[in-house]
């Protein structure tokens, strides 16, 4: 697992990626939220009140990187999630910001 501190406006952040033999489960995780690849189920994590969205590459086929999820694309908020403001089209970096 590779863990990596990142810094947002204003506030820190935690990323990480993990191996999963030929694929990679990446997220960002705030003080408030988290933004993850295809494999997170948010609608799951709103029945805890968590805001998270997941994100689609931006180019290529998967997200692989914590650089491809900050470039990557929103394709799926809950509602804890837009209650901050996150929605469909934002890059993966613009929602991390609002949380």
């Amino acid at each position: 697992m590779e863990h990596i501190k990142m810094q947002l406006s204003g506030k820190q952040a935690d990323g990480y990626v993990i191996a999963l033999g030929p694929v990679n489960l990446v997220n960002v995780v705030t003080d408030v939220g988290m933004v993850g690849c295809g494999a997170f189920d948010v609608a799951a994590l709103n029945n805890f009140g968590y805001p998270a969205a997941k994100v689609r590459p931006a180019k290529g086929s998967s997200i692989a990187t914590i650089d491809d999820l900050l470039q990557g694309i929103v394709k799926e908020v809950n509602p804890a999630a837009e209650k901050l403001g996150l929605k469909v089209g934002l890059t993966g970096r613009e929602a991390l910001e609002l949380l």
